[in-house]
């Protein structure tokens, strides 16, 4: 951190310094299109003098939607410098959500990114709202285009920084139930999260960046945007979901973060050129185990990693132990959007598997009497936008952010150990806390996705998905290993816990359909509500392992 300049005033230090290093590596058609740090520097200055030609009020609302691009990184930029507030939309939005975030945040402009959607976006954009389409194809149409708009201005100078305490952006939750809720999320919120952790995890030498987690999440925004602002580092954006593997293989990025399905994706991945018994052999071999863990982090993309952190979601301590062998160490994190993102993490120093790792520096970390996480720091929102009833209940009388989890803390480490409102009651009036469960059961590489549903049931059931590289193989095989697996974690288990059977479901869950959120936390209720037939009709048979007809 240098002398606690906000990102602008970064982004002016290294435009100054190195003008003509490279900043952004954006794909187009197979090869990178290079953006200098002089180059972005006087986009944007041009474009917050095009914003300022709107005629906006200072502190409007602008947002941006579309996928992962170098040109969000400059708009949102130049929303700062202009003097505005920036409002994040996800790729693959529910249209009435894009309606609901830009009329709540009263957004009078929006930037139109790289979509597949676009006919549906659109006509969730309420009327009147200023449009600027970013320089893509598959950009939908807007009133002005980015271009245009920064040929037609000159750049903006004597730019003064804002005050720490004044807004800086809203992110609105992608939320497993409900409408989403407008973080407000100030300058100083994300200065003294970015500041600790880049504390927690210093530099190396060079560092390179991957961007392909969504950017109107705050996790993306800080790991991603905020840190190669400090730390002057490239940032290399995905072109294409598709393209995932072999990009990140091309980037070989020195600080890769990801959600625990992308790692299991990774491993489906390993699993289907190296099947898990020719694996072990050749790990047991020790000079070839040393040659094969080179190759599988470099086919990885992570050859240049020092860093490979999990967040979002509990990471499988059988996934992350897998990986581990291979010389994959995955450090599990957490935080929320509410305390920008800044809580605990795991360092390659300080590991401990399960775990998801030690306060972050100044992150005032408390567990309260009944168990729930606590967080009091610099880092916590001012609030939710226009709702103030719900921020009094998010806060403790004393000012600490209640996120909500439930957790213990073993020597410094914490641990999650459930949701407090995903604890659900069966039909014989016992609570059970799904997260946990599903955990342990997670060790079966055959499942992707997992869901313990027991709302009005006697015995709760798990949902669940199966990963491709499972999809192609026989039933019995598959419900040979769920069955060994079923039994170890029931032996765990309390009577009112355990899992009465395994259900597989044919579809996927996703953004698409409606039952994952855009960060792919699964929405409990909706998977509930979805499958409420099914749950009903397999809680009469007394088979272990059943599949969806």
């Amino acid at each position: 951190m240098k002398d606690h300049r906000n990102p602008v005033q970064m982004l002016m230090h290294w435009a100054e310094r190195r003008p003509n290093a490279p900043w952004l590596f954006q794909p187009h058609g197979g090869q990178w299109q290079r953006t200098t740090w002089g180059e972005a520097d006087a986009q944007v200055r041009r474009m917050a003098s095009a914003l300022h030609s709107l005629g906006l009020a200072p502190g409007a609302r602008i947002a941006i939607s579309g996928l992962n691009t170098a040109h969000w990184f400059l708009a949102d930029m130049a929303i700062t410098m202009a003097g505005y507030v920036s409002v994040g939309l996800y790729p693959k939005q529910q249209a009435e959500h894009v309606t609901y975030i830009l009329e709540h945040s009263e957004s009078r402009a929006l930037f139109l990114g790289p979509m597949s959607d676009a006919d549906e976006f659109m006509r969730a954009v309420p009327a009147g709202t200023r449009t600027v389409r970013f320089p893509y194809p598959a950009a939908p149409k807007g009133e002005f285009d980015w271009d245009d708009l920064i040929a037609a201005h000159v750049p903006m100078h004597g730019y003064t920084p804002p005050a720490p305490e004044s807004l800086s952006t809203l992110v609105y939750t992608s939320g497993t139930t409900g409408k989403p809720k407008g973080v407000m999320i100030t300058q100083q919120n994300s200065l003294f999260a970015t500041a600790g952790g880049l504390k927690a995890m210093p530099p190396v030498g060079t560092e390179r960046l991957f961007c392909y987690l969504p950017l109107a999440h705050m996790f993306e925004r800080g790991a991603v945007e905020l840190t190669s602002l400090y730390l002057g580092a490239e940032v290399w954006f995905l072109e294409s979901i598709d393209k995932l593997g072999e990009q990140i293989v091309d980037v070989q990025p020195t600080r890769f973060f990801g959600v625990p399905l992308v790692y299991t994706r990774m491993q489906a991945a390993i699993l289907k050129k190296l099947p898990q018994a020719k694996l072990d052999k050749l790990l047991g071999i020790p000079l070839v185990s040393t040659l094969i863990r080179r190759k599988i982090r470099k086919g990885l993309g992570l050859s240049r990693a020092r860093y490979i952190i999990v967040g979002a979601a509990p990471m499988p301590d059988p996934l992350t132990n897998w990986f581990a062998r291979l010389g994959v160490t995955i450090l599990q994190g957490y935080g929320m959007t509410e305390n920008s993102i800044y809580a605990t993490v795991n360092l390659p120093h300080a590991n401990r598997v399960g775990s998801v790792g030690r306060e972050m520096p100044g992150a005032g970390l408390k567990i309260a009497d009944d168990g729930e996480i606590l967080f009091k720091s610099d880092a916590v929102m001012a609030g939710y936008y226009k709702e103030p009833d719900k921020t009094r209940e998010t806060f403790t009388a004393d000012g600490y952010l209640k996120t909500g989890d439930q957790g213990r803390v073993e020597d410094g480490y914490l641990y999650i150990t459930g949701r407090v409102k995903d604890l659900f009651k069966t039909a014989k009036g016992k609570y059970v806390s799904p997260s946990p469960i599903e955990g342990a059961l997670a060790r079966n590489a055959d499942l992707d996705q997992l869901c313990f549903i027991g709302t009005g049931l006697n015995q709760p059931i798990m949902l669940a998905t199966l990963s491709a590289a499972a999809k192609s193989r026989p039933h019995a095989e598959i419900e040979a290993r769920l069955i060994a697996d079923l039994d170890e974690v029931n032996a765990t288990l309390e009577p009112h816990e355990k899992i009465a059977k395994i259900v597989i479901v044919n579809d996927t869950w996703g953004i698409d359909n409606g039952l994952t959120t855009p960060t792919m936390k699964i929405k409990r209720s909706e998977v509930e509500k979805r499958y409420a037939a099914l749950l009903q009709r397999e809680a009469q048979t007394r088979s272990k392992i059943a599949w969806e007809t």
